[in-house]
């Protein structure tokens, strides 16, 4: 895990703030506030409670512990030479080591190709140093179909590179890679330029907003509707640790309906459309920490379905803490949504660092914290704590939080978004602070910033259907921010 270099940041910070006139000044324009907004009402110290809820979270996330047995691949007829097709080993190997009760499956030094990996309880997938597990470019090795979620949608689909459903006790480790060596296949051609994969896509958005039953939503063969890398679905106890992801055809490492999970020290280059970096969905009780993310879409978004389908489900994703990540991605560094229609609260995001000049990002990360939700999704989110988050370059603004993502969709069920708090925030360089977007039928209600410093904003912040918004010991380009 990489030291963290934040905790120094935010002490930087408490003295920027106590001395604000050595930033640099710059001119900034009052804030624009549009439509119907309301200014704070509350204490302003209401920013530090929700926290002390951290320590109570990460004493229930224990990562889960294994049998000391292990089972090579190699013993069980797989072969690294990049060519061979193993998959058929890894079964055996996984198949193994669960009847034995748990332990590691192996992968030693070499480059071993493979189609799906279905991973069992008890069992660690545990890829040494050296090694590499690519995964077929070929769509026909991730059949048979398996049930999945697809953007937030239930479906049977091609199965998830790796994959779980219903275990408990369940590891992918070790300082090894996994590619998805997705350049080779088709994945992409499906995404861009208005490919094949957008038929689906609306067919399968139709069916569950009809409520065509989930046994009927069959795509796979004959369709084109991406995979995700990694998958465990109504899984509990479950760590990825360790890992370097490279090149997968959608999003990276997804874990849906699953409860104790641990993320911890991954690298993660997916800079192929559409390729988010983490996104637990539904999920309850995650710790995401010391990662990096140089991503083509959302580093870290915690999701909770989409549209009526998500709401049929209804499970919302809940205690989820952040901490100790480098963003490099492309859209949101932090980011709740856009599938957020069973509800999103308690996330926290602390000791992140935004567009790290020794971790450069094929693209720019858009905006520290993006919060995106509409009236087609419904749902709510409630409780999104960001603090000590430093970086530079931010491309468009430090926090974007919308309730009319994409236009709205159409949508006309009730959302609600509030309880947004930035504390202790470092950052160099962006468009703008704030860009918040209520609904004049749904305010936005609770957004709270303080004792932060931001320096080389260029435009003036946009609020619209507001409520509750506080600033608190606050500098932007070196003049403090009064009370809106």
């Amino acid at each position: 895990m990489h030291p963290r270099p934040s905790r120094r940041a935010a002490l930087r910070t408490g003295g920027l703030l106590a001395a604000g006139a050595l930033l640099p000044e710059q001119a900034y324009a009052a804030t624009p506030h549009t439509g119907t907004a309301t200014p704070h009402t509350g204490a302003a110290a209401a920013y530090t409670g929700a926290w002390r809820a951290v320590p109570g979270i990460l004493a229930r996330i224990r990562p889960p512990a294994f049998p000391r047995r292990t089972f090579r691949v190699t013993d069980y007829g797989a072969v690294g030479d990049g060519r061979t097709m193993n998959t058929a080993a890894f079964r055996a190997a996984i198949a193994a080591c669960h009847r034995a009760g748990g332990g590691h499956v192996v992968v030693p030094e070499g480059r071993f190709l493979t189609g799906a990996i279905h991973l069992r309880s008890r069992v660690d997938l545990h890829v040494t140093e050296g090694a590499t597990i690519a995964f077929s470019p070929d769509p026909r090795d991730f059949l048979p179909v398996v049930l999945t979620r697809w953007e937030g949608t239930e479906a049977y689909n091609y199965s998830p590179f790796i994959y779980a459903y219903g275990e408990r006790d369940v590891a992918v480790t070790g300082r090894g890679t996994l590619d998805g060596q997705a350049r080779l296949g088709p994945w992409e051609s499906w995404y861009r330029d208005s490919g094949p994969q957008g038929a689906d896509q609306k067919l399968l958005r139709e069916m569950g907003s009809t409520g065509v039953p989930v046994a009927r939503r069959v795509f796979g063969d004959g369709h084109h509707l991406r995979p995700k890398m990694v998958q465990f679905y109504r899984c509990r106890n479950v760590l990825v640790s360790g890992l370097t992801i490279v090149d997968p055809p959608m999003w990276t490492v997804h874990p849906v309906l699953s409860s104790n999970v641990t993320v911890r020290d991954i690298t993660v280059d997916s800079t192929l459309y559409n390729t988010d970096g983490c996104d637990p969905e539904c999920c309850s009780d995650v710790l995401i920490t010391g990662c990096r993310f140089n991503t083509n879409d959302d580093c870290v978004a915690v999701k909770s379905g989409r549209d009526e389908d998500g709401h049929r489900v209804g499970v919302p994703s809940r205690n989820i803490v952040v901490r100790d990540c480098r963003f490099s991605g492309r859209w949101g560094g932090m980011t709740v949504g856009s599938e957020m229609s069973g509800g999103v609260r308690d996330v926290f995001a602390e000791d992140c660092e935004i567009n790290p000049p020794d971790f450069p990002g094929r693209y720019p990360v858009k905006y520290a914290l993006y919060v995106k939700a509409n009236k087609k999704r419904g749902g709510s989110i409630d409780g999104v704590h960001v603090r000590n988050f430093t970086g530079q370059g931010v491309e468009r603004d430090i926090a974007f939080v919308t309730m009319d993502y994409n236009g709205g969709e159409g949508g006309t069920l009730p959302v609600s978004v509030r309880n947004i708090h930035l504390d202790r925030m470092e950052i160099d360089g962006a468009q703008t602070v704030l860009r918040l977007v209520g609904l004049e039928t749904d305010h936005l209600r609770g957004v709270h910033v303080s004792r932060s410093a931001f320096t080389g904003i260029r435009d003036p912040d946009s609020v619209t259907h507001t409520d509750d918004l506080t600033f608190r010991r606050v500098f932007v380009n070196g003049k403090e921010v009064p009370q809106p």
